[in-house]
């Protein structure tokens, strides 16, 4: 289970991260360390956190994905397109992104013994981590920081699955249903335009 919300986490990041480059107008460069900072950056920060060897480190398909991804973005030209942080795909595959690195973080904090405040720690960074170093690097203000919402879908589906795992309730079915409700809450969020005011 761990595994395929990984790789889906993998892909739908490249994407946002490519397109984030392509908003920026990074060069060839630019746009391969943004894609692979937002695809592999959060997963990264969570194995070191818990003290494993990275995911990303001992096996070679989550960067030959991101590479993949990069290419077939290139080839199809979606970085010739304008506004594109504004389309539903950008939203899509963020939201996708979001949904399925909160619920893999939050599985590697409960295989590591990790308790409520761990299990959230780990949800979080692995959903937003890369994104965050990314766009430090690129000299933004991250993008979670400006959209309350969106780290709150994290912290949210990292409660829901240590709920579900108090129950013994983690099954192939609930972590579904728990991914669709994150991609939708994320995007009609993102769309009814919510936040969490700072008063």
């Amino acid at each position: 289970m761990f595994e395929v919300a990984e790789y889906i986490g993998i892909v739908a990041f490249a994407m946002s991260g490519f397109f984030i480059a392509s908003r920026a107008k990074l060069d060839m460069l630019g746009a391969l360390i943004s894609t692979f900072l937002t695809a592999l950056g959060g997963g990264i920060i969570r194995d070191i956190s818990v003290g494993v060897k990275p995911f990303t480190f001992s096996n070679d398909l989550p960067g030959i994905i991101v590479l993949s991804v990069m290419i077939m973005m290139i080839v199809f030209r979606f970085h010739k397109r304008n506004s594109i942080e504004n389309k539903f795909y950008f939203i899509l595959s963020d939201s996708l992104g979001l949904a399925s690195f909160s619920i893999s973080g939050a599985l590697i904090a409960l295989d590591n013994g990790l308790n409520f405040t761990g299990v959230l720690a780990i949800s979080f960074i692995t959903a937003v981590g890369g994104g965050i170093v990314r766009d430090v690097i690129i000299n933004e203000v991250p993008f979670v920081f400006k959209t309350g919402f969106y780290g709150t879908v994290a912290l949210l589906i990292g409660v829901i699955v240590y709920i579900l795992d108090s129950f013994e309730y983690i099954n192939i079915m609930s972590l579904i249903v728990l991914f669709v409700f994150g991609v939708v809450l994320r995007m009609v969020a993102f769309y009814k335009k919510w936040s969490i005011p700072l008063r």
